[in-house]
């Protein structure tokens, strides 16, 4: 759904070509796991779901992604070959393959270190963001994109945020899924990953065009945690509310 959405939404006239690109590439990102799991544990939804959706997400994304760059994209990035596959997996898939290898070993420090591990996760992924944004900016990013651009980046992600939010949520209902798999299904769907996104640019395009490719990602990244923060506030303190209801009923 989201690839479709993408290519219509960058078809658009009024998007300058960079910005256009740029938007497309969200589209063809996996879910982020860290949010997509902690709003869900928030609105009282599925967290096993969510963990398993989401994990699958980004291990696919891996793959998926850049096949549907190098599809979608042709003409317009750096090209897909071996070696940005292997690159992309260095990266990628090689750290969380070894993160669960070593569960067994440092697994409970890992649990009992968690101001800690938030720290790091965070620091790690601002630094991947200042990193190719820097050097984006370096080579002129702010010469090539305008005030209009961003204004315009601003409302097609929350048009799209918008759109995705409300077809997950039909979709749920329509598969007949209870409340917890659709709250799963909403989150997980909606999501799109900067700390997957980022990296994947870097290896995909060409210096100069990453800082307007992951441009659209940041401000997407930033409104659909706001977003669905407050979705998921909602929706706990509904769950919340019917649980009252039903010891109500039960206790008379």
């Amino acid at each position: 759904m989201f690839p479709v959405l993408g290519l219509a939404v960058s078809a658009l006239p009024f998007l300058d070509p960079p910005v256009a690109m740029g938007i497309l590439f969200l589209t063809l990102l996996p879910s982020t796991v860290q949010s997509s799991i902690a709003l869900t544990a928030m609105a009282k939804g599925n967290v096993a779901g969510a963990v398993c959706s989401a994990s699958f997400s980004n291990l696919a994304g891996i793959f998926v992604t850049p096949l549907l760059v190098s599809v979608l994209m042709t003409g317009k990035q750096g090209g897909f070959s071996i070696e940005a596959a292997t690159t992309i997996a260095l990266q990628l898939l090689l750290p969380f393959i070894t993160g669960h290898l070593l569960r067994t070993v440092i697994g409970a420090w890992i649990a009992s270190q968690k101001h800690l591990m938030m720290v790091v996760d965070r620091a790690s992924i601002l630094l991947v963001v200042y990193t190719a944004f820097s050097a984006a900016v370096v080579q002129g990013l702010w010469s090539r994109v305008s005030l209009a651009d961003l204004a315009a980046i601003l409302v097609v992600s929350g048009v799209l945020l918008a759109l995705v939010l409300t077809l997950t949520a039909l979709l749920g209902r329509w598969l007949g899924f209870n409340s917890a798999d659709r709250i799963v299904l909403q989150f997980c769907g909606s999501k799109k990953s900067l700390a997957s996104g980022v990296p994947m640019a870097g290896v995909l395009f060409a210096p100069p065009q990453v800082g307007a490719v992951i441009l659209p990602l940041m401000f997407f990244h930033q409104l659909q945690l706001m977003v669905c923060a407050i979705l998921a506030r909602r929706y706990g303190a509904e769950t919340d509310r019917a649980q009252m209801d039903g010891l109500a009923m039960a206790s008379v």
